[in-house]
C-alpha cells in the first residue's frame, strides 16, 4: 500500500483560501517583477499560469505556484544578458527539461543537496534583494551586483540628507512606511492579522502616495491584453542559454520540491507526489515563457497563507489564478497607482526574511554555519552558480573529514509487516536523503513503524528528513517508534545537542 496523492474534491472552505492568497499574491509578484527587470504584468502572468496549470496537475495538492524572490536574482541577471523576449525562451526551455525530470522520475534526486547550501542559497538572494531593493526604495535605480549596492548605500542615503529631491524623499517615505506595517503586523491580535499584510501595506502605501506623496515614482503596466505570445527568440550564444535554462531549471525544481516537503509538515491532507509535482512545474514555467510571463516555482509564503486560510484541495490554487485574471481586466489602471516603493520595501521585507535565524541556529547546533555563510556571501557577491557550487564543495570537505576512517555504507532494509519495520545502517548524509526518503513514503498512512538505526554517522540533512517524516507521519494518525542499537546520533540530535563527530 502506498501513500494516496490524489487530490480531494473541492470544498467550500477553498473559496475563501482563494481569495487570501489572490490577496497575497498580487503585491508580492508585482515587486518580484519589478526586482528581476521584468515587464511589470510578467508577475501577474506567472501567478495566473502558476495557480491554474500547476494547480491542476498538482503533485503538491496545497502548494501554490507562482513568482518566486528564490529566482529574482538569476532572472535579473539572465534579462541583463540575453534580453527579455530571450528570457522567455530560457523559461519555456527551463520547463522542458523539468518536464523531462519529472518523466525520468528524478525529483528525490534533487533533494540530495545539503541544508547548510540550500538556507544559504536563499540568504544570498535575500540579500541580494534587499541590497537592490534599497536603491528603489531610495528613489533610485539598482546596480547590476550586490557589492556595487552596497558600497553606493551610504552615499545614497547621504545624498538623501544633503541634497534630497522631491520624488527621492516622497519614495523614500513610502518604502519606510510599507516596511514599518509588515513589521508592525506581526504583533497584532490573531484576527487582525487574517488580513494580509502585503496587501494592506501596499494599498496603504498606494493610498498616501496618491494623497501626499504624487511624486514618487509608479507602476506602469502598458495598455493592451495582458498575455502577449511570445515568440522564442534563441541568441547567438546557444550554449549560454542552454546552461541558463537548465540553471532555472535546476533551481526552480529544488526550490519547488523543498517547498512541497515543507508544506507537507503543515496540513494532514494527501502527501506530495514529487515526480508529478515536478510536471505540474515544468508545464507551468513551458506555458508561462511562451505567454510572457516570469518562471515559476512553488512558493512557501503563498502555500502556507493557502493552508492557514483553511484550503482543502488544489482548487484553492486554481481559483487564485482565475481571480487575477478578472482583477486585471477591470482594474489594469489602479495598478499603475502603486508606488515602486511600496514593492521595494515588500521586496526588502521578503529579502531579509530568507535570512532566518533559526536555521542559523540549527545549522550552528550541527557545525555547518561555515558551509552557510560560505554559500550565501559567495551568492551574493560572486554569483549564485560559484556561491552555490562553493557551498557544495565546503559540504563535501566536511563530509570527508567527519568520516575520514573506514566505515559501512548506508544501508536500508523495509518489511511491510505490522508494524512496518526499516533497519536503516551506515552512514546517513546528504547523498542518503532520497533513498531514505523514498523509502520512507512506501509506509502506509497511520501505519505503526519501527525505526531501528544502526548509525555510523548522521548529518544534518539525514536528520532532518528522518525527523520531518516521523512528525508528518504522526500528524496523519501514524506510529513512530526509533530505536539507535548503537551510537546515539538521531537521539542526541533531537534533544539539542547533536554529534558530529564520532567519539
Amino acid at each position: 500500500m502506498t501513500v494516496s496523492t490524489k487530490p480531494a474534491r473541492f470544498q467550500l472552505a477553498d473559496l475563501p483560501a482563494s481569495l487570501v492568497v489572490f490577496l497575497v499574491a498580487v503585491p508580492l509578484a508585482l515587486g518580484i517583477a519589478n526586482a528581476s527587470g521584468a515587464p511589470i504584468a510578467s508577475g501577474l502572468i506567472g501567478c495566473i499560469v502558476g495557480g491554474i496549470v500547476a494547480g491542476l496537475i498538482a503533485g503538491a495538492p496545497l502548494q501554490v505556484t507562482g513568482p518566486a524572490a528564490g529566482l529574482t536574482v538569476l532572472v535579473y541577471g539572465m534579462v541583463q544578458k540575453f534580453g527579455w523576449t530571450t528570457m522567455c525562451a530560457i523559461s519555456v526551455a527551463a520547463g522542458v527539461f523539468q518536464l523531462c525530470f519529472g518523466a525520468l522520475r528524478i525529483a528525490r534526486a534533487c533533494l540530495m543537496i545539503s541544508p547548510a547550501v540550500v538556507h544559504g542559497m536563499l540568504a544570498g538572494i535575500g540579500l541580494t534583494i534587499a541590497l537592490a531593493q534599497s536603491q528603489v526604495l531610495l528613489g533610485g535605480k539598482p546596480r547590476p551586483a550586490a557589492l556595487l549596492n552596497l558600497q553606493a548605500l551610504p552615499a545614497e542615503i547621504g545624498e538623501l540628507f544633503t541634497h534630497p529631491t522631491t520624488p527621492e524623499v516622497h519614495a523614500t517615505i513610502l518604502g519606510l512606511v510599507t516596511i514599518a506595517i509588515l513589521i508592525g503586523w506581526g504583533y497584532l491580535p490573531a484576527k487582525v492579522r487574517l488580513i494580509p499584510a502585503a496587501l494592506v501595506s501596499v494599498l496603504t502605501a498606494t493610498i498616501l502616495g496618491n494623497l501626499f506623496f504624487t511624486e514618487a515614482p509608479r507602476v506602469a503596466i502598458k495598455d493592451g491584453p495582458l498575455f502577449a505570445l511570445q515568440i522564442p527568440q534563441l541568441p547567438v550564444d546557444i550554449g549560454g542559454f542552454l546552461v541558463a535554462a537548465l540553471t532555472i531549471a535546476i533551481v526552480a525544481s529544488v526550490e519547488s520540491l523543498l517547498c512541497a516537503v515543507a508544506t507537507d509538515k503543515l496540513h494532514n491532507g494527501p502527501r506530495a507526489n514529487l515526480d508529478r509535482e515536478l510536471i505540474g512545474q515544468g508545464a507551468a514555467n513551458t506555458l508561462s515563457g511562451l505567454l510572457g510571463g516570469l518562471p515559476v516555482t512553488g512558493v512557501i509564503v503563498r502555500s502556507a497563507a493557502n493552508i492557514a486560510a483553511g484550503a482543502k484541495t488544489n482548487v484553492s490554487a486554481i481559483l487564485h489564478g482565475v481571480w487575477i485574471i478578472l482583477f486585471v481586466l477591470v482594474a489594469t489602471p489602479q495598478l499603475n497607482r502603486i508606488p515602486l516603493a511600496a514593492l521595494a520595501g515588500l521586496l526588502i521585507h521578503v529579502g531579509v526574511r530568507l535570512i532566518n535565524l533559526h536555521h542559523i541556529k540549527e545549522l550552528h547546533r550541527h557545525k555547518e554555519v561555515i558551509v552557510y555563510a560560505v554559500t550565501a556571501l559567495g551568492v551574493a557577491f560572486v554569483n549564485l552558480l560559484a556561491g552555490v557550487g562553493l557551498g557544495i564543495g565546503l559540504a563535501m570537505i566536511l563530509l570527508l573529514i567527519r568520516v575520514k576512517e573506514p566505515r559501512r555504507l548506508f544501508d536500508l532494509k523495509i518489511a511491510q509487516d505490522e508494524p512496518t519495520t526499516v533497519a536503516i545502517s551506515g552512514i546517513l548524509n546528504f547523498f542518503a536523503v532520497p533513498k531514505l526518503t523514498a523509502a520512507l513514503a512506501k509506509i502506509p498512512t497511520g501505519a505503526k513503524a519501527k525505526i531501528t538505526l544502526s548509525a555510523d554517522f548522521m548529518d544534518h540533512a539525514a536528520y532532518e528528513a528522518l525527523h520531518s517524516w516521523q512528525q508528518t507521519h504522526q500528524r496523519t494518525g501514524g506510529t513512530v517508534e526509533i530505536n539507535e542499537k548503537e551510537q546515539s546520533w538521531y537521539g542526541d540530535a533531537q534533544s539539542g545537542s547533536p554529534r558530529v563527530t564520532r567519539n
